[in-house]
């Protein structure tokens, strides 16, 4: 059984991009354009294995989203990566304090994307 990832973005073209790679290696994809949008999916019963976010969105952007995920007994301890071209320390601090597991930068090539969700997810495709 292949292992699901929620994405996190705003950006279709992201989104597509991020899908199609992790698609491609295994993984099963599902995917919202805001924070309120995953945290309604979250609690409306999808239990992700690993959860990729970006940080500066509408309506619900990843640091919050981060908090509300980490609020739930169902995510509590669900990875949780941030990708994002937002590179403030102080953000990348605060998204760790929140319960963050790692943070990532774009670009991000597909191989250390990959690269990524099988270190987090040992056990993974």
């Amino acid at each position: 059984m292949s292992k699901t990832i929620l994405i996190v973005d705003d950006s279709p073209t992201m989104i597509m991009s991020l899908r199609s790679t992790l698609e491609m290696n295994g993984f099963a994809v599902e995917s919202a354009s805001d924070g309120a949008r995953a945290l309604a999916m979250l609690e409306g019963g999808l239990r992700p294995h690993l959860i990729i976010t970006d940080i500066n969105m509408p309506n619900m952007g990843g640091l919050e989203f981060i908090r509300g995920a980490r609020a739930l007994p169902s995510c509590r301890f669900t990875p949780i990566l941030t990708l994002t071209t937002e590179s403030d320390p102080a953000k990348r601090e605060e998204s760790r304090r929140l319960g963050a597991t790692g943070w990532l930068v774009k670009p991000l090539s597909g191989p250390d994307l990959v690269g990524v969700v099988r270190q987090v997810l040992p056990a993974a495709a």
